[in-house]
């Protein structure tokens, strides 16, 4: 049996209007972080990993995967919710890799706070760097190989695994590591709020 989620504790579950309005501010808070922006090329760093790790660990895995999915078909649509206020034009954009891997990193997120892997502190920041680096497979492998299957071409495509170090992953670690600690700091003391609130 999986372990209650920060959500499920804090809101109930019980029923689907409430899910659906969850759901709903879960892909609107990550969509206003994703507004929040460092202007970097190709990439710009944003505080969207930060709110998608806290929607994972405090929704677990199925809420967080609806609220992914909600937020990409928001992108989709039309809505100016990606970084830098894009829409469905990000899908051919050097991020689109990312935006795709960002839906496996809050399930997965959700998935370890549900087992129980994502307990204290330092295990669920351990989850959370874990996933952060993991993103990075999705974020160069779309500008690396997929974007030629599909006949695109850009300065960012197609290059050297020293450029996608240089432009796509080294100058995101550090601040990457800094909002897995973060998140783990705000999920486990959320968790000691609600204890503490119900003693």
């Amino acid at each position: 049996m999986g372990r209650d989620t920060l959500l499920t504790a804090t809101f109930g579950s019980d029923t689907l209007l409430k899910k659906a309005l969850l759901v709903l501010g879960g892909s609107v808070f990550i969509a206003l972080a994703a507004q929040v922006t460092v202007p970097m090329w190709p990439v710009p760093v944003t505080l969207q990993t930060l709110a998608i790790l806290l929607v994972g660990f405090s929704f677990g895995s199925r809420m967080a995967l609806a609220t992914m999915l909600a937020y990409i078909a928001q992108g989709a649509a039309g809505l100016p919710v990606f970084a830098n206020g894009l829409n469905f034009v990000a899908f051919a954009g050097p991020t689109a890799g990312f935006l795709l891997g960002f839906v496996a990193m809050a399930w997965a997120a959700g998935l370890a706070a549900e087992r129980g892997i994502a307990k204290g502190w330092l295990s669920t920041a351990l989850v959370a760097l874990v996933l952060s680096a993991a993103i990075y497979v999705p974020g160069i492998l779309w500008p690396m190989s997929i974007t030629s299957a599909f006949g695109l071409e850009a300065g960012w495509m197609g290059q050297d695994m020293a450029y996608y170090w240089s432009y796509f992953i080294a100058p995101f670690l550090l601040g990457d590591a800094l909002k897995a600690v973060i998140a783990a700091l705000i999920v486990t003391g959320a968790w000691a709020a609600l204890g503490k609130r119900r003693v």
